[in-house]
């Protein structure tokens, strides 16, 4: 089963207080001692941090900036072509900046007078129910890092790129936060883990890989989707189905390519009838009669 989290590169903390990431070797930044030591510096901000305190301040590099505003710019201008209104407003009212990476609590600062929400920093894996359990308590768990800048419009993880303009863009949304509100409830609702596993692929073909009729095409509003800058220009040509929450849940699906199954709201009223009802009052029992 996938998560979100569970993209994240291990990560372990040493004897001496240390920590770690354990990068692949088909990572992009395996053979890069710099990004390495970056990457285990950024971790441990997250791994010491507590929860009620201010998020730690990643120290950025000027090559880091570039990166982000490299991609901002260029996602920004495809948002405009293929993101919904919904999450364009979201964006507008955010008002994230373009031209260097933000803090997270600047992030939490901006969105928390907006529909609540506040930013948590990730280290690595977060344990599933945390993960999705605390978006009900309008908390929303991120990474700090920035991608390899040997690939800046690829990463084989969600770094901040995915988390913020994927993400926060949504979070900064009425109707979108309701939703990522109700799938922390149901998160925290159910009680197997196959019942878990459902409503975590309801997310996933939604939130995260979501696509919706508007003015006479499709346009996408999931995460996954609009913090890419290859995935974006090529949703609209994979096979696109009805919103059905039984396909969705039985579907499966490969995270190391583009995702080709993908699943149309017909608005966003839709989206919330359809998918914000089910999360609203999902138990086991009505999970294990989808299935």
């Amino acid at each position: 089963m996938f998560e979100e989290a569970q993209y994240f590169a291990p990560v372990a903390e040493q004897g001496d207080g240390s920590v770690v990431v354990e990068l692949a070797a088909s990572h992009p930044g395996f053979a890069d001692q710099v990004y390495r030591a970056r990457r285990n510096a950024i971790a441990a901000l997250a791994v010491n941090h507590r929860l009620g305190e201010p998020i730690p301040a990643a120290e950025y590099t000027e090559q880091e900036h570039e990166i982000w505003a490299l991609v901002a710019g260029e996602l920004a201008i495809k948002h405009r072509k293929y993101a919904t209104a919904e999450y364009l407003d979201g964006a507008a009212r955010l008002g994230l900046p373009d031209e260097r990476i933000p803090q997270l609590e600047e992030v939490s600062e901006l969105l928390e007078p907006l529909t609540g929400f506040r930013y948590l920093p990730a280290a690595g894996l977060v344990p599933l129910r945390d993960f999705y359990g605390v978006l009900a308590d309008g908390y929303f768990h991120s990474t700090q890092y920035i991608r390899h800048h040997s690939v800046p419009f690829y990463t084989p993880e969600p770094d901040v790129i995915h988390e913020v303009i994927g993400h926060a863009n949504a979070l900064a949304n009425d109707r979108f936060a309701a939703l990522y509100r109700l799938a922390g409830a149901a998160a925290r609702r159910v009680e197997s883990e196959e019942a878990l596993e459902f409503v975590s692929k309801v997310f996933w073909f939604t939130m995260e890989f979501g696509v919706m009729a508007e003015s006479d095409e499709l346009r996408a509003y999931g995460a996954g989707i609009l913090s890419s800058y290859g995935e974006v220009e090529e949703f609209r040509g994979m096979d696109i189905r009805p919103l059905d929450l039984r396909e969705m849940g039985r579907t499966q699906y490969d995270i190391t390519k583009y995702q080709d199954v993908l699943f149309r709201a017909e608005s966003m009223q839709h989206l919330e009838d359809v998918v914000g009802a089910f999360w609203e009052t999902c138990d086991d029992d009505t999970i294990a009669s989808l299935t």
